[in-house]
Parts: structure tokens; sequence; C-alpha cells
């Protein structure tokens, strides 16, 4: 699993974006996680799937709401990573009125969550192979503090905990 100290592994994560500009066209953009988070203090979060109970009804909410603060703490941005295709995402985000605030990031194959060591087997529940629910604070591709929700929990991963993290 990865930890404090850790590079963030190579991956490509995929980013649906609704608006041309800044280089970015419509519709699914391929977003290499070593060039974007290079030079920045990233909040990212992740959690087992878009449209979920938790998911929609705190997490992202969380994050939306502590966005001005965890900009003023030193966060360059705030990456939302899920288990989903990019369309699903980027759906979630007009749903979740994410705007500019959160960049939902789809890791479709599981590819990011499979190399941090976070993955969560919901099989079982009919969602198979997902995202463990954690938060981490990553500074210049390193991670910084990392929070990892025990099963069926939500009490560390949450935008407060990282704020108080980007503050210290």
């Amino acid at each position: 699993m990865i930890k404090v100290g850790d590079t963030l592994p190579a991956a490509t994560l995929m980013e649906f974006s609704e608006v041309e500009g800044n280089g970015c066209s419509l519709g699914p953009n391929p977003v290499d996680v070593a060039k974007a988070a290079a030079g920045k203090t990233i909040a990212l979060f992740a959690l087992p799937g878009a449209y979920t109970p938790t998911c929609s009804a705190k997490h992202v909410p969380g994050y939306v709401e502590k966005f001005d603060e965890l900009k003023a703490a030193g966060v360059d941005e705030i990456w939302c990573v899920s288990v989903n295709d990019a369309f699903v995402m980027g759906a979630w985000a007009r749903d979740q009125k994410t705007g500019t605030k959160v960049r939902m990031l789809a890791d479709g194959s599981a590819d990011f969550t499979k190399a941090t060591g976070l993955t969560l087997d919901l099989t079982a529940r009919g969602m198979g192979l997902r995202s463990n629910r954690y938060s981490m604070l990553v500074k210049d591709g390193k991670v910084a503090a990392l929070n990892v929700e025990a099963p069926g929990k939500f009490e560390v991963s949450d935008g407060a905990t990282m704020l108080a993290q980007a503050k210290a």
C-alpha cells in the first residue's frame, strides 16, 4: 500500500470536459498523474463509486464546501478519483456542481487504484473492483499525508480533516 513519502504511481486518469479551453478538447481527456501533480499541492480523495450514497451526500460536497479554505491553505487543486468511466464522472460532476473546484478523475480500469494498493473488492455487492475510501495530501507528486478509512466508515478522509492537514 502507498504510504507517506511515496511518489504517486505512474498512471493516466481520464477527465471529462464539457467546455473547450486551456488546451482541453471536449470529451474525455487523459491526465498524466505525474505531470499533473508536478510542482503542485493536491488534495486527492478517492471513493468507491460515483452516485453512491456517502460519496454523493458527504464526501464530494465536503470538498466543494472547503474549496476556498483549502486554496487559502496552499492547496492548488482538489482531485476526486473513482473507478468509473469519464462520462459517469462528468455527469456526476454536473450533479454535484463541482464546477472548477474539484477535478473529477476517472480510473476506469482501476490502474491507479491497483498501483496505490488501495483497492476494495465489492464483487459480492455487484460493483466489482473499486477504490477504498481515502484522502491524501500530495506535494509535488509525493504523499505528505494519507487517511485511509476503515470498511464502511467516513471519519478521516473528509474535507475538514484534509484542511487541518493542509494548514499544518
